[in-house]
């Protein structure tokens, strides 16, 4: 019993805790947020995001089916190194296939790598962290082992964003900037339709625009002629292949498509339509501005250049409906691609609004910041190769048919506990708001305005969503672990249920009053994640409490599979239903959702004693 490790005592838990908890955060963190982000940023719609990425996490739904082999194969020390060696090669995969013109297709396949391979890392981590130390100092490590959890979540959701926008932003072309002001006494209607002469030059590549302060008078438009006009612009980037055409929806002829699916989204279109775009009062519209944007010389043959514009500054009431992405190439460069401002149609007085755009190459920001990724799991596979220790219990199980009995056991013994059925509730529907929250908040903050969303930088998103919200989640997290240590999960599963759900009406606040103060949407996002910290202790404290007993370990596996298919289901619609309500409505759907929790916690039979700590 002394001596269970090969080396003796000499290792320390310190030199291989803190590495380990920090390498399995990281894929799983990629995977789940930082894919959200990348996918966005390179143009994929929120219905693809959120389905394709939802599926991503079905490894760690069925991780129970497969955590036999973890012990019946090998060592849990060989698999901690080999699915670290894979997670490094997932990471090169994803950043070598991002400038691929099928990058979406191939990235996923990568993605799907890196899923199973961090789900049997952390079965083989967890496992070994068990046998490689004895109880006191599991108690005493395992604060340390979440608190660098935590920190690569915040390399993840932070630093690693950030990395990606600073290049994003110092990568590509000079910046192209316009100004927009308006002028109540000016109606005249000079929008032109004929392409300006264009002369080629020789030399540095720059943006040309046909205007960069444009003066745009208050007279309101018909509707017809309005639209005529945006579908125009449209059209024209369309087909010089400024922007690509949306593929049409095909209608459904299953059953299924005929008779729920496309019913119910039609129905969900008419009472709760997208109202992120409104610009028109009754059949007029805001007055209309038309810029043209190209490029000074030809880009080289296999070269794209993507054009991100945004507002930078200045009056809400100007907004961008034509123009936001334009794609540039060797065949379409000298050709006009438009932008189109409209003004809001209550408008009766001078405003002025900037407008920037950025054209970092995006995927080569991306490819660098995963090309680090797996340098970074190369050194943890040799570090980890010399400092993780050998303990004797660390040996591969040979009796696979007595595994395989022992495996169908304890499945079935854990649908047979007491109040099964109510625990598997709580495990799916605790969580049933923020598992379509999740997929869509990254989205909305970097969703131009527009378009509903907040507009925010990718550099914006790592410093507030990765950052800040990281740092809170952990306080919150920790205060939460102190509370119920002093009253008991019992007394705080309530609080903590309202703490994890009341907060995510903050984005309903954004969503509404979309606020362009750069810190007031930290704090907002602050409070939602210091909630959910807060709350999810109960969470967690919950499953280790229904999960005790002779199979303690594989039932708490089991737990941990029903909460990622939680995560996963709803998560997988929540792009579609947000496409078709908007960005709003969304988010109050996310509230009507967190309603199932409170009615689940009322039937919860919990020791009033669990989680208490006892003074010795």
């Amino acid at each position: 019993m002394k001596n269970n490790n090969i080396k003796g005592e000499s290792t320390s838990p310190w030199s291989w805790i803190p590495t380990l908890y920090f390498a399995q955060g990281i894929p799983y963190v990629v995977v789940m947020t930082v894919s959200v982000i990348m996918y966005k940023r390179l143009g994929i719609s929120n219905t693809d995001i959120a389905l394709y990425t939802s599926w991503l996490y079905l490894p760690w739904v069925i991780k129970p089916f497969w955590s036999p082999i973890v012990d019946l194969f090998k060592t849990k020390r060989w698999w901690i190194l080999i699915m670290q060696l894979l997670i490094g090669a997932g990471l090169g995969g994803v950043a070598l296939t991002i400038p691929a013109p099928g990058f979406f297709k191939l990235t996923l396949a990568f993605f799907w790598l890196l899923a199973f391979s961090s789900a049997t890392h952390d079965i083989a981590a967890d496992g070994f962290y068990m046998i490689g130390l004895n109880e006191h100092k599991q108690a005493y490590f395992i604060g340390i082992r979440s608190t660098f959890y935590r920190l690569s979540m915040i390399t993840g959701q932070g630093l690693l964003i950030i990395l990606a926008g600073f290049i994003e932003s110092s990568s590509g072309l000079e910046p192209v900037s316009f100004s927009v002001t308006t002028q109540p006494e000016k109606t005249e209607w000079n929008i032109p339709f004929e392409e300006p002469d264009f002369n080629v030059k020789e030399g540095e590549t720059y943006f040309v625009l046909s205007n960069s302060e444009v003066n745009l008078g208050l007279n309101k438009l018909k509707s017809g002629k309005a639209d005529s006009i945006k579908n125009w612009a449209q059209e024209s980037n369309i087909e010089n292949a400024f922007l690509i055409k949306e593929k049409e929806i095909v209608q459904s002829t299953s059953w299924w498509g005929i008779n729920v699916s496309d019913p119910l989204k039609e129905n969900l279109k008419e009472l709760f339509g997208n109202d992120d775009k409104v610009n028109n009062v009754g059949s007029f519209q805001g007055n209309l501005a038309l810029i043209g944007v190209r490029l000074s010389s030809p880009p080289d043959v296999d070269e794209t250049v993507v054009l991100n514009l945004d507002r930078k500054k200045g009056d809400k009431n100007l907004t961008l409906v034509n123009g936001q992405r334009l794609t540039f190439t060797n065949q379409n460069w000298n050709k006009q691609a438009w932008i189109l401002i409209q003004a809001d149609p209550k408008l009766e007085t001078t405003v002025m609004t900037s407008f920037e755009g950025l054209s970092g190459n995006i995927p080569f920001a991306w490819s660098v910041t995963f090309f680090v990724l797996a340098g970074l799991f190369v050194l943890f596979v040799v570090y980890h190769r010399f400092a993780i220790p050998k303990p004797a219990a660390d040996i591969a199980v040979a009796e696979g048919k007595s595994i395989v009995k022992e495996f169908v056991n304890t499945f079935t013994s854990f649908f047979k506990k007491k109040d099964a059925r109510l625990a598997i509730a709580f495990i799916l529907l605790f969580r049933l708001g923020e598992s379509q929250l999740v997929k869509i908040a990254s989205p909305f903050l970097l969703e131009s305005r527009e378009a509903g969303g907040l507009g925010l930088t990718t550099g914006d998103i790592g410093l507030i969503y990765g950052t800040i919200g990281i740092i809170f989640l952990t306080v919150g997290g920790i205060i939460g672990g102190w509370c119920a240590s002093r009253k008991g999960l019992k007394y705080w599963i309530f609080w903590m249920t309202l703490a994890i759900n009341l907060p995510n009406i903050t984005y309903v606040y954004l969503s509404i009053y979309t606020p362009e103060n750069i810190w007031l949407v930290a704090a907002s996002v602050a409070v939602e994640q210091f909630g959910y910290g807060f709350g999810f202790t109960a969470f967690m404290l919950y499953m280790i409490y229904f999960a005790e007993g002779k199979n303690k370990t594989a039932h708490y596996a089991i737990c941990t599979g029903l909460m990622a298919l939680g995560m996963m289901i709803p998560g997988m619609a929540s792009g579609w239903l947000q496409e078709i309500i908007g960005y709003k409505n969304f988010f109050i759907w996310v509230m009507i959702c967190t309603i199932p929790s409170f009615v689940v916690i009322r039937h919860l039979k919990i020791n009033p004693l669990f989680g208490i700590k006892i003074q010795e």
